[in-house]
Formats: C-alpha cells, structure tokens, sequence
C-alpha cells in the first residue's frame, strides 16, 4: 500500500499510522536500532484498518476519493494502457479545447480511438484544461475523432472524469447544450463498439456527452450523477439551499458506481486497488485494460445494426420504473 500525497478526513487513523511508522524508519536510519519488528507490526495493523476504512465508505466519501487530486486522469491511462497515442485537436469549428483529450492509438494490437476528460494536475495546467469541465468544442472534437473512428472502423474507448461541463456565458454562446446533444444522438448511432470507463468524476451532462456506450464500466470509488452533491443541496428546498449539506445530497443522489450498477446505468464495476487506485495507477490501469480488451472482444463480433439496436435499447430501459399497487 503506497501513502497517497494528500490523506482525506476518514483516512486520519490511517495517516496517524503512516506517520509514527515513518518516525521508526528515521530512527532505524538515524540511529541504527533495528524497529523492523514494530515496523512490520503497525504495518500489518494499518493494512487490516485500511480494509475496514474502504468497505465502508459514505457515498460523500466516495465523492471525496472519486475528486482525489493524486487519483490517475485520462492522460495516466493512456501512458499506461496504449501505444502509439496520436493525439488530434480542433473541432474544425471554433477552436481545440484541453479540457477533453481524443485521438488514436494502439491497445494490446488493436487499432482504437480514444477520447476522455482530463483535469490536471496542478493549478496552472488545471486552469490550461479548465478543471476538466469541457466546452462545446471539446465535445466536437471528440466527435469527429468518433466519426473518424466509424471511417476507419476503429472501436472508440471513453474515459469519464469531470464535474460537470462548462455552464459559463460563452460556453452557452457557443452552443454546448446543442453540442452534447448531438454527440448523444451521433454515439447512439455510431457503427463501431464503443466502451466507455468512469475513472472518476461522471458529473452531469459533461459525462454523459462521451458517455453513450454498448458497455459502460466504473471504477470502483467513482461517482456518476445528474449534479454535484453541492450543487444539488444548493438548490433543493428539501436541503435549505446549503451547500455544507452536500454529504446528504449525496446519499440522496445515489451516485456511487455500486449504485449505479444496481440501477443498470453501469454494466460493471472494475475493483480499484485499497486504499484507491491513487496508491497504485499502474495496478489499476492493468485492471482496467483487461476489462476493456475483454469487452471488445465481446462487441467486436457483432454486426453493425446489432450494435446499434442493443445500445439504443440499453438507454431506453434505463429509468423504467413500476408504481406500486396502494
């Protein structure tokens, strides 16, 4: 288990841990007295909390893990996971926006087009990708990176992670209602397979604008939801318009990827390592490569019109519903 850079609030036992072990191991270097018994003691206590801590999240905690500044961005997976990354920009309208990455490359021998969401890490390349919150462009972007894709027959491989898209004046200007809407109806039509991942944040109407897929996965502490908990307990009488009541806005939202597969709006849930997949990216990039070659394996053999029929008949059910008798 590798300490992460930042500790959340319901990590705390698990930092206090961290620390007094760190202490031993300057004291063994400092001074030359063998603590590797008591190292490897607190060890073995901080593994079994850190079991207990994450199996049994609040889902405002999952919020905070799915948010957590270290966990890996669509940039990660790609270093990770594919050869050969080409990345294209523009929209060939107005301009290219960083704040969603889309282009080409190779994955285990196959021939893909990739697109996803990409915050930053720090804050001048956070505020370069706009906090991940896309504009219309971007959404145009990635759709001409499908349509080449459908071309070229290329499966298209989707990573989810953003707030929310952008709402700003020059945002709604440039059409980004209309932007996301066309990808909706482009993606529930296009002819090729298209497996989408939530990595993180699936907030709104900027997820769902790359997120229309025949198989739709999440990460294990990802989060997916018509609005951010704060928005949501901002707005809602029921919450006194107060954002500090975001917590319970979340439980409401029932936005965790667990959630979401109970509702069948995710098909799977890919396990993260404990402790997140911020402590390894390698080991859950691996997990998530493995379940996206194994869902192309199972799309590849499809036809054309099957593909398209099964997918707009997955979003159709979703949200069905059936009164109960009085």
């Amino acid at each position: 288990m590798h300490p992460p850079s930042r500790w959340l609030p319901f990590e705390k036992p698990l930092q206090e841990l961290e620390e007094r072990i760190a202490e031993l191991e300057r004291f063994t270097t400092t001074r030359g007295i063998d603590k590797s018994a008591e190292i490897a003691r607190l060890r073995a206590r901080q593994d079994k909390l850190c079991e207990e801590i994450f199996s049994r999240l609040s889902p405002w905690d999952k919020v905070l893990m799915a948010r957590h500044p270290s966990r890996p961005y669509t940039l990660d997976y790609v270093r990770l996971m594919f050869e050969d990354f080409v990345e294209l920009h523009g929209d060939r309208r107005f301009g290219d926006d960083p704040a969603i990455v889309a282009g080409l490359a190779r994955l285990d021998g196959r021939q893909v087009a990739l697109i996803g969401h990409q915050k930053g890490r720090d804050l001048k390349e956070r505020q370069f990708r706009n906090f991940g919150s896309a504009r219309p462009e971007a959404y145009r972007k990635a759709l001409r990176v499908m349509q080449l894709a459908q071309k070229f027959g290329r499966p298209v491989i989707s990573f989810i992670d953003t707030p929310a898209a952008e709402s700003r004046l020059e945002a709604e200007e440039r059409g980004i209602c209309e932007a996301i809407a066309r990808n909706l109806a482009e993606m529930s039509a296009l002819r090729v397979p298209i497996v989408v991942v939530v990595i993180g944040e699936g907030g709104s109407g900027g997820a769902i604008g790359i997120g229309v897929g025949d198989w739709v996965m999440m990460l294990e502490h990802s989060t997916y939801s018509v609005i951010p908990p704060e928005g949501c307990a901002a707005i809602l009488d029921a919450f006194g318009r107060d954002s500090s009541r975001a917590p319970e806005a979340a439980e409401a939202l029932r936005l965790s990827a667990q959630d979401a597969f109970q509702l069948g709006i995710a098909d799977e849930i890919i396990g993260e390592p404990i402790g997140g997949a911020h402590r390894d990216p390698a080991a859950t990039a691996e997990r998530v490569k493995h379940c996206v070659i194994r869902a192309l394996e199972q799309l590849q053999d499809l036809e054309a019109d099957d593909l398209v029929r099964r997918r707009y008949d997955k979003f159709r059910a979703i949200g069905r519903f059936a009164e109960a008798p009085q």
